[in-house]
């Protein structure tokens, strides 16, 4: 078995229109059980990196595994490897689908195909775990953004991967939800889960990660504690 998670080799991109590709010969390893963090300025390729690991992009170029095996582009292979592989979006709004918060919670779940009992006892869990009993049946649209972006992850967790990735996850949010969010990571990562951010924040990359990468024009530079 592979020592890594999830493996890129020599991944090209470049979006439709755009004069430079976003990821330009991107070769990483992500090691199991790390707090990692990825580092670079705007437009370097950072987000594009995580969509490339929950394989919401495909390379045009290169090769992406888990642990070991390339992935597998139909629909099949992707349900499973979103399971595998949870997504946090920067904007909520691009992740929240659903009209109430255990409404969105369960959707993962019922896409994973869990019986109905089975979704109805783990959105429970979740809605305990992450204190949002008091909201679950509140409209989405009347949440703050800290809460939104506590529903993403919560909804993320729900069907409980092996990796956790999250896009500017203190982005836009005040120091408390901040620490709150980082106390759950923390948690979470106790638990077993390998967690891997995208941030600005040195202060968050510093105090919090274990790993750090830097990218910068779509290649990973620089790696190391």
């Amino acid at each position: 078995m592979s020592p890594w998670l999830l493996e890129m080799d020599n991944v090209h991109f470049t979006y439709p229109g755009a004069a430079r590709p976003a990821l330009n010969g991107l070769s990483l390893t992500i090691p199991e059980g790390k707090k990692c963090v990825v580092l670079g300025r705007n437009g370097c390729g950072k987000s594009t990196l995580l969509l490339h690991a929950n394989g919401i992009y495909r390379p045009q170029r290169g090769v992406v595994k888990w642990r070991g095996e390339p992935l597998v582009y139909h629909h099949r292979g992707l349900a499973h490897l979103r399971q595998k592989v949870g997504l946090v979006f920067q904007d909520p709004e691009h992740q929240l689908v659903a009209t109430t918060v255990e409404e969105d919670i369960a959707f993962g779940l019922c896409n994973a195909g869990l019986p109905e009992a089975a979704v109805r006892r783990r959105v429970g869990e979740i809605l305990e775990r992450f204190d949002l009993n008091g909201l679950a049946r509140t409209p989405l649209h009347h949440l703050s953004l800290g809460q939104k972006k506590w529903v993403a992850l919560a909804g993320v967790m729900a069907v409980e991967p092996e990796l956790l990735l999250l896009d500017e996850p203190t982005a836009a949010l005040d120091p408390y939800h901040a620490r709150r969010l980082l106390a759950e990571l923390d948690r979470l990562h106790a638990d077993g889960t390998t967690v891997m951010m995208a941030t600005h924040d040195m202060d968050v990359a510093l105090a919090w990660g274990e790993w750090i990468y830097v990218v910068d024009d779509g290649r990973l530079v620089l790696e190391g504690t």
